[in-house]
């Protein structure tokens, strides 16, 4: 490769922090060098900078390092072997029921699965993010949703999740495209059904109930959900509505205004 990022996130102890950016240096070969961004204060520098601070957010670069230094070798490449085996296993259980993009020679991904919901809900109404929704629904915050690739979920299990937890997952995937085959198969409304609806809130299901499904499907979706300790605060909201139409809920401009007296403007 001409050019390669060891980003610090998830490899090294680093979360994205809400989707980036990521962290960590960046290697090129000899003929890119004199296309690196410059330092500001080196007047030979050719290219300019390209962030705030020479070495990128160096508040953050102190975490990696006692990862590092603790795990050792041997400790990250066992870390990095069981993020792949996980990875591996996710996809494994999935792949019949959403085909699963990117896999090598011998049917295995690497760090991560990118599940095509775009192959099961083509047709169905269902869009990723009823699927998304429907999650919280099964106490899991959706994985990346549309990237790399439009309308797919991509799942990352860390070396830290146990088995148990992956497994409750994988259930929740296949409850979700179960429900999704009810709507295809016309067994479901399809605007009138719990992905449509997802996310659930204890004050919706308590309620006045007029939807075509009962509130147990809305809530515990999985009996395994009856002694779970969440519940989402927030039912369905327009997400695309929101980010077109900001709405600013902090103090007005005129509450941060400082009048400055002549006497106390540094001279």
């Amino acid at each position: 490769a001409d050019v390669s990022h060891l980003n610090l996130h998830k490899t090294f102890c680093i979360p994205h922090g809400g989707g980036g950016p990521g962290v960590g240096p960046t290697a090129v070969k000899a003929h890119l060098a004199p296309f690196l961004p410059g330092d500001p204060n080196s007047p030979g520098s050719p290219v300019g900078p390209v962030s705030a601070a020479n070495y990128g957010s160096a508040s953050i670069l102190g975490i990696p390092w006692v990862y590092i230094t603790m795990m050792g070798p041997e400790g990250l490449r066992r870390a990095t072997v069981d993020a792949i085996l996980s990875a591996n296993y996710v996809a494994a259980r999935l792949r019949d029921a959403f085909p699963v993009l990117y896999e090598g020679e011998h049917g295995t991904v690497a760090h991560e699965c990118i599940l095509n919901v775009a192959e099961v809900v083509k047709g169905s109404g269902v869009t990723i993010d009823d699927v998304a929704k429907r999650l919280m629904d099964f106490c899991f915050h959706a994985p990346t949703m549309s990237f790399p690739v439009a309308n797919t979920l991509m799942v990352e299990p860390t070396e830290s999740e146990p088995l148990d937890e992956l497994n409750r997952f994988c259930e929740a995937m296949l409850a979700i495209r179960a429900e999704i085959d009810d709507v295809v198969a016309g067994r479901a409304s399809a605007d009138d059904n719990p992905l449509h609806h997802a996310p659930h809130t204890v004050e919706d299901v308590i309620g006045p109930w007029g939807r075509s499904y009962s509130r147990e499907k809305a809530l515990y979706p999985l009996p395994s959900l009856r002694t779970r300790g969440y519940f989402v605060p927030v039912s369905r909201i327009d997400a695309a509505y929101g980010d077109r139409n900001l709405v600013c809920t902090c103090a007005p401009i005129e509450a941060y205004e400082t009048s400055l007296s002549s006497d106390t403007v540094p001279a």
